[in-house]
């Protein structure tokens, strides 16, 4: 597959690369330029015993790469996964869903085939529906699906988790 992984932090840098070493095509986008260029220079900006290793070995076989431009980044991907920050809303401790927001938002605007939009990011039951609904608003011709698949990575063993998971989670409406 083709994957176009949004967000570089901890779950997206993890998740891409891991994907990446499973022989698939990822792009991970983030609107970072110091972030993209650090990693394109082979800087890992997360501690995670073995990422840079994966990284580095992914990135030289062609399967992993990093760019600013979500439009070329979900030119020919086969699934877009949101994997932005959720931290927690000052007052209330919620998630903060706005960076999820914002990100359905642009990869609506950039859609120009059908999509496989999915949320990896730890959000609220519900969220799933408020993507679908901010796509639907900002693109109403679009074409595509959204799926859940949350993560399930511990700090200093994610790569582990993510390539031997004792248990993979994925919510969708159609088949």
């Amino acid at each position: 597959m083709r994957v176009a992984m949004i967000g570089t932090g901890y779950v997206g840098l993890v998740s891409g690369a891991c994907f990446s070493e499973f022989g698939h095509a990822v792009v991970c986008v983030d609107k970072n330029p110091a972030r993209i260029e650090a990693l394109e220079q082979g800087e890992i900006p997360i501690f995670e015993p073995g990422l840079e290793d994966l990284v580095t070995r992914n990135v030289k076989a062609g399967r992993l790469s990093f760019t600013q431009d979500i439009t070329a980044a979900m030119a020919e991907a086969d699934a877009v996964f949101i994997a932005v920050g959720t931290p927690s809303r000052r007052g209330d401790g919620e998630a903060d869903l706005s960076y999820v927001y914002a990100a359905a938002e642009e990869i609506a605007r950039a859609m120009t085939r059908p999509t496989l939009v999915v949320t990896k990011s730890t959000v609220p039951v519900g969220t799933g529906r408020e993507v679908e609904r901010i796509i639907r608003a900002t693109r109403p011709d679009a074409d595509f699906e959204v799926a859940s698949n949350p993560e399930f990575l511990r700090e200093g063993a994610a790569i582990e988790d993510f390539m031997r998971p004792d248990r993979v989670v994925c919510g969708a409406e159609s088949e």
